[in-house]
Order: C-alpha cells, then structure tokens, then sequence
C-alpha cells in the first residue's frame, strides 16, 4: 500500500488525480496541501492547511514514508504578475522538492508541466522559461522524477473557464483535435497518464502530449 502527496487538488488535474487515489486499493493515504480545507471527508484523505507554499517547515514529517508525489501547482498565464508567475511555477517547486529530497528522496515525483517547457532557461517566454528552470531543479535533486507537458487540455468538468482563450478553445476542441495527438489532451486522460506512472514508475522521464495519449492507450 503507498503513501501519496499531493499540490493542487482543487485545481483541474489534480481534483481528478485525488479522485483516482481514493478511489484506488493499491493507496492507503493521501496527504493533500491546500489553501483552504475542502468538504471531503474520505477516510483515506488528510488534508493539510498549508499557509506559506516557501516555508514546509511546520509540515516537515508530512513528507516522511511518500511513495508517490503529484505535483500540481500552477497559475494561469497572465492571471498574475510576472514575478507572482515565477513564484509559484519556481520558488514553490524547489521549496517543495528541497524537503521531499531529506524525508522521502525516492519517491515518484510526478510534475504537472506544459508543453514547451524550455530546459535551456532562454526563452522568452515566461512559462517556457520558468517551467524549464523547475524541471531543472527537480531533476536534478530527485532519482524519481517525471515531467507531463501538455498542449492544450480539454475540461471534461465543465467550469468558468480563466480567460477568453480558454473559452474560444473550449469552443472549437472538435476542430483542435483533429489536428492530432501533439495538440491537445483532455483532462481525464492526462490526470490517468500521471496517476499510471506514479504508481508504476517508468524508465521515460518528459512525457510530451503525443506520449501522455501512448501512454494511456498502453
């Protein structure tokens, strides 16, 4: 039975990743950081009311005996400042990572990224670059770390969608998915491609969009 933690279970992936982990036998407990507390009472479930996404001190044995990591924090571009943007896409993740490193450092860290992520640091933009330089950091301080990069992700919830964007795509996804498996993902599959390789670990580390619908069809 594996012990599992996870960020960012109100968010879209991660609600729906929270939901395959209580509902799974092969998990015996989710330990899930939240802003705020939730309304589910699952035995399975304990929630942690994390104040500061830069400071785990207070929450340091939360970390001990994890099997598995669900990371998925993030903000949508523009929904914030440039600097609030590489907070929570950088400083929150190697905040994160430098405690899972001392109490459970082989752990499956799963990284909920998006496509065209830069690993060089060079790009000029913002969610390129920062995505890039938080990958660089957790991949280089964990021996258990995957990245998902998808293109753009399909809600099968429906939900206020963030921008105009968002909804003009939401619009025409029957056309964006024709165009094939490189340009978009709906939410469920992506939430199961994270989920499948938390749990099985695997010997690819950057799962593009193409390679989340592989591996889910696998």
């Amino acid at each position: 039975m594996k012990n599992v933690l996870l960020t960012g279970a109100s968010g879209m992936i991660g609600n729906i990743i929270l939901k395959q982990c209580l509902d799974s036998q092969e998990i015996a407990k989710v330990t899930s950081f939240v802003r705020r507390f939730s309304d589910n009472k699952h035995p399975k479930l304990n929630e942690v009311l994390v104040k500061n996404f830069k400071d785990y001190s207070p929450y340091k044995h939360e970390f001990q005996n994890i099997d598995v990591v669900y990371f998925c924090i993030g903000v949508y571009t523009g929904a914030v400042s440039d600097q609030k943007f590489k907070e929570v896409t950088v400083d929150y993740t190697k905040t994160f990572v430098d405690v899972l490193k001392v109490n459970s450092p082989d752990a499956n860290f799963c990284f909920l990224s998006g496509g065209g992520a830069d690993r060089t640091e060079k790009s000029r933009m913002s969610f390129a670059k920062y995505k890039g330089i938080a990958e660089n950091y957790f991949f280089s301080n964990l021996s258990n770390a995957f990245t998902f990069r998808p293109a753009y992700i399909y809600p099968v919830e429906r939900r206020k969608e963030p921008n105009f964007t968002y909804r003009i795509s939401r619009v025409l996804y029957p056309l964006i998915k024709m165009l094939g498996a490189n340009v978009s993902i709906k939410s469920d599959q992506l939430a199961y491609g994270m989920f499948k390789v938390g749990m099985a670990s695997s010997e690819q580390e950057v799962f593009e969009n193409r390679d989340i619908l592989r591996l889910i069809e696998s």
